[in-house]
């Protein structure tokens, strides 16, 4: 690896490109990133117009594309396929990331009751999953609980931010005391700063948590 990192970013919606490319200048500004959006994954996800598995095959031909650009690592920020990503990264040889897994990482270290913010309803089965999935790995008894923000992703999608992040707010006040709140998707890292207005209960992001895991799993191969 160079002196300057290679992330590759692949996106299943327009609306998770500048939350991650915000926290990597922020947090990495050493890393160039590549961004690479297929809005079909997602539309498709929720129309049903492929299945689960056709769509997972998608997700792993991404992998197979962006590794012509050599890059460093790749980053899928869509929560929706966790399995098609789980398959690209153990036919990878270089790390590839779930959009949560250092989310959830960061959460387990928080304690056992967290809770998440969703708004989109196609994506959290699997998340729950993948959840329950490294909460046992663990042998921890963290459990999680959604609560969805209802039409806070279609606001976003048509240019209103303000009530987007309002209603992912509004949501956070119904959760009560939780070790932590997730905030399910890339899109929603926006409203993290609201969220905490709201709530003492600490809040994580699966961008800043990604950025962090990515860093530390590419620290000591750049000389």
């Amino acid at each position: 690896m160079s002196s300057k990192p290679r992330i590759a970013l692949i996106h299943a919606t327009r609306v998770a490109v500048e939350p991650i490319e915000t926290a990597a200048k922020e947090l990495w500004p050493d890393a160039d990133t590549i961004t690479i959006l297929e809005e079909g994954l997602s539309a498709d996800r929720a129309s049903g117009a492929a299945t689960l598995d056709e769509l997972n095959a998608r997700i792993v031909r991404l992998a197979r594309y962006v590794e012509d650009m050599k890059p460093d690592g790749i980053l899928y920020t869509c929560s929706a396929f966790g399995r098609g990503i789980e398959k690209a990264a153990a036919t990878s040889s270089i790390p590839v990331l779930k959009p949560n897994e250092a989310m959830f990482e960061a959460a387990f270290a928080k304690g056992d009751d967290i809770a998440m913010i969703y708004t989109f309803e196609p994506a959290v089965k699997g998340m729950e999953d993948e959840f329950a999935e490294e909460a046992t790995s663990r042998k921890s008894s963290a459990k999680i609980r959604s609560v969805f923000a209802e039409g806070a992703l279609d606001a976003l999608k048509a240019g209103d931010g303000r009530t987007h992040d309002r209603l992912i707010a509004e949501a956070a006040r119904t959760i009560g005391k939780a070790d932590a709140i997730l905030l399910a998707h890339f899109s929603m890292a926006r409203a993290a700063n609201e969220v905490r207005t709201v709530t003492d209960v600490p809040v994580l992001t699966s961008p800043e948590a990604a950025i962090h895991k990515l860093q530390a799993a590419l620290s000591g191969k750049s000389e």
